[in-house]
């Protein structure tokens, strides 16, 4: 029975409490973003190509820092990375509001830099507390927490600014990336399992015996499915203003978001998993078509789902991929690594797929996006070995 994996992972002592600490610590994380562009916008009196330039500076930050967390995790532990990028974000986000724009600008840089790893730190701490038997549950799990909380924090950043202001709000989600560190730090997850520890020497192992053409490949892999993902999004939202349906563009992408998270738990109870670069290559051959689809907006809801059921299974399969191709010691770092491809597959699609909306329309930027991504996949496959085994660690001296 389907439902059965989750009741065996959810039963793991600590499991249930990592969950809903990296379901909320995530919220006030994706809500960053769309909370700088509306400052930038309403607050500062600025376009939004100042705006979009601050959302950039903050995720080249976090794509620059994002290994370099993972890596002094494996070497320090969670809780002193913790406790500097939660004490940094505090600052950050204290003096934000007040800021000048190029002194917003560089310090979003900063600030990304040195970015709480909530989302490598968590899907570390699944590898590590669930058996190796049950991680495509377990990811599957944390694949469907990460759907919820992009869900909810831009809606509900987007909202507090309406609502209030987007001082309050920056203030707002300085007090949540705050009190997700705290809690983060107080739970301390560990990051090796009690047999990964016991194998633990004080050795690292080589990079040429973890990072090698399947894993670059697997990752390249990871930035053409947020590339897919991230066009996707901006096409719906160009397709519901093209065709005068703007108020039900929330709807729209609730329920995309809805068809992954159903797409996620079926993937994480069935009994063995799929190749990551099959289930992207899906997603992105279904999503090509969408701009053909006509009738009204509420055919396209129709259309989204069988891409849309794809989302959670693709983003934990490569998740489950990476944490088979690396040793525990370095898990840490290739988790950032994987971040880093997904921060760089979004920042390529905004300007990419904006500008295709705006010279040809949204069904071109539907079907730019998805035959590039399934083209890439193709020219992956020579060089993709799923191993289904993990990197070696490294001999003891």
């Amino acid at each position: 029975m389907a439902i059965e994996p989750y009741r065996r992972v959810l039963a793991l002592p600590g499991v249930r409490a990592l969950m809903l600490v990296g379901l909320v610590a995530r919220i006030p994380l994706t809500g960053t973003g769309i909370t700088l562009t509306l400052h930038v916008v309403n607050s500062l009196h600025l376009g939004f190509l100042e705006a979009g330039l601050v959302g950039a500076a903050s995720m080249i930050g976090s794509a620059v820092g994002s290994p370099l967390a993972g890596r002094i995790v494996d070497r320090r532990g969670l809780r002193p990375v913790i406790a500097v990028t939660t004490v940094i974000q505090l600052c950050f986000w204290c003096v934000a509001p007040s800021l000048p724009y190029h002194a917003l600008l560089a310090g979003a840089a900063v600030a990304g830099v040195f970015s709480q790893p909530v989302f490598g730190a968590i899907r570390q701490c699944v590898a590590a507390m669930v058996p190796a038997e049950d991680h495509r549950t377990g990811f599957a799990l944390d694949s469907m927490a990460v759907e919820l909380s992009f869900m909810v924090g831009p809606a509900l950043a987007a909202a507090a600014v309406t609502s209030f202001s987007s001082t309050a709000t920056m203030y707002a989600v300085g007090v949540g990336l705050v009190g997700s560190g705290v809690a983060l730090f107080l739970l301390d997850p560990p990051t090796r399992s009690p047999e990964e520890a016991d194998r633990e020497t004080k050795g690292s192992v080589p990079y040429r015996q973890w990072v090698g053409s399947g894993l670059i490949t697997l990752l390249v892999m990871v930035s053409a499915l947020t590339f897919v993902l991230t066009a996707t999004e901006l096409s719906l939202v160009a397709t519901m203003q093209e065709s005068g349906a703007t108020s039900w563009t929330g709807l729209v992408i609730a329920l995309w978001c809805g068809y992954s998270l159903v797409g996620g738990f079926v993937y994480g109870g069935l009994s063995r998993g799929l190749s990551p670069l099959g289930l992207i290559g899906g997603l992105c051959a279904l999503t090509a078509p969408l701009g053909l689809v006509g009738g009204g907006w509420w055919w396209l809801c129709l259309a989204l789902i069988p891409a849309g059921f794809l989302c959670a299974p693709a983003l934990s399969a490569s998740v489950d991929a990476v944490n088979r191709r690396v040793p525990a010691t370095a898990r840490g770092e290739a988790m950032g690594l994987h971040g880093t491809a997904l921060t760089v597959g979004v920042a390529c699609a905004g300007p990419i797929a904006g500008a295709i909306v705006d010279a040809y329309g949204p069904g071109w930027a539907f079907a730019a996006s998805g035959s590039a991504g399934a083209v890439l996949v193709l020219a992956a496959l020579p060089f993709w070995r799923d191993s289904g085994h993990t990197a070696t660690e490294p001999m003891p001296a």
